[in-house]
């Protein structure tokens, strides 16, 4: 069978590589044609787009890329039609992909949806586009069935998260300190600021300055995928600290603590046991609209899945040095790691079902 997936970002790459070899498990004729990444790629899925040039990111940059997005909708219609899958697979990416399966669904193509928009957060009136424009909803955060089941009667499927399938098996680089120039004698702090140019810009700085408190430990840059030592070049010069690419799961099991971004980078830092602030600024234009529309209590997925803080939040104007300086302290104690870690372990056993990628594949192939 003919598989259309749409990923739009490089967390979406990776869960659905994944998903593409559970598939093939199953499907011996599968054929993938992809809106993803390297890993997709990896994994034998013909890259239509790469995601690197279709994510953008906060309200402005979206108006401002408006005529791109459009010309890409445009695009990715045509060539479903072409190419005439049996399924089409959302990942995520909701803006874009719910637009293409109100489209796909009139056209009677088969939608499934693999990681649900983030309709309990923002964008509510969005449930109604889900459920008249998916035939299957497969949710991987355990409020999230709470939220479609009880809340607006629409039965999902409740599937565990697929970094459980990821980082349990992640076998530790022995030679990494010493491949990248680290210290032994050091304790590292992992700093992950985000995946998209403008969050790196806002947030990194921060990170850096920051560092000049702890001349005890090393503080070493998760280079995003996708990203290139140019996008860092910001960085000054007299305060050198390492980036490194394509290494990110290495980097944190070799971490004492990490300073990183929102979004997934949250979950795998906790799911490494790694204790961790999460730091978060936008422009302020992005800041004061999404204040506005934003209903959530977190913005980590660490907090909003225990619900309630066990990773400190430092978001916008609190999102500086020198509070990044006072907590980083703070949760460098041993009480508070050990606090944080029998938390990470709870977080583990709500999201492990068994292999989301492996749930999905077989859920689709029932539909077949």
């Amino acid at each position: 069978m003919k598989y259309y997936i749409i990923a739009g970002e490089a967390s979406g790459d990776l869960h659905g590589a994944s998903l593409i070899k559970e598939i093939k498990l199953l499907d011996k004729q599968a054929d993938f044609r992809c809106w993803g990444g390297n890993l997709m790629n990896k994994e034998g899925a013909y890259i239509v787009k790469h995601y690197r040039d279709i994510s953008f990111m906060g309200f402005w940059e979206v108006f401002k890329n408006m005529t791109s997005i459009i010309n890409n909708l445009k695009f990715c219609k045509r060539d479903i039609k072409i190419y005439n899958p049996h399924y089409i697979i959302y990942i995520d990416y909701p803006g874009f992909n719910l637009r293409i399966a109100k489209w796909a669904k009139k056209k009677g193509f088969k939608n499934h949806y693999y990681i649900s928009p983030q309709v309990w957060a923002w964008k509510e009136n969005r449930v109604s586009t889900i459920r008249h424009s998916v035939d299957k909803l497969y949710v991987i955060l355990p409020f999230e069935k709470i939220f479609f089941d009880k809340n607006h009667k629409y039965s999902v499927d409740y599937v565990g998260h697929p970094l459980l399938e990821q980082i349990p098996k992640w076998k530790k680089d022995l030679n990494f300190l010493k491949n990248n120039h680290l210290s032994k004698r050091k304790k590292i702090i992992a700093l992950m600021p985000g995946s998209r140019k403008q969050e790196i810009n806002k947030i990194l700085p921060e990170f850096i300055k920051a560092k000049l408190e702890f001349p005890e430990f090393q503080f070493v840059i998760a280079g995003s995928p996708g990203r290139s030592k140019s996008d860092y070049n910001f960085i000054s010069k007299k305060i050198k600290v390492p980036i490194i690419f394509g290494k990110t799961y290495d980097l944190l099991q070799y971490s004492h603590a990490a300073l990183v971004a929102s979004g997934t980078a949250t979950l795998e830092a906790a799911l490494f046991g790694v204790p961790q602030i999460v730091c978060y600024k936008s422009n302020f234009l992005n800041y004061i609209i999404a204040k506005f529309i934003v209903k959530l209590k977190f913005i980590s997925l660490v907090n909003l899945i225990m619900d309630k803080e066990i990773v400190k939040e430092l978001i916008q104007n609190k999102c500086n040095s020198k509070n990044i300086v006072l907590y980083l302290k703070r949760l460098l104690s041993n009480s508070e790691i050990k606090n944080v870690k029998n938390n990470y372990k709870k977080l583990n056993k709500l999201l492990d079902k068994g292999g989301a990628s492996k749930i999905v594949a077989n859920l689709i192939l029932k539909e077949s």
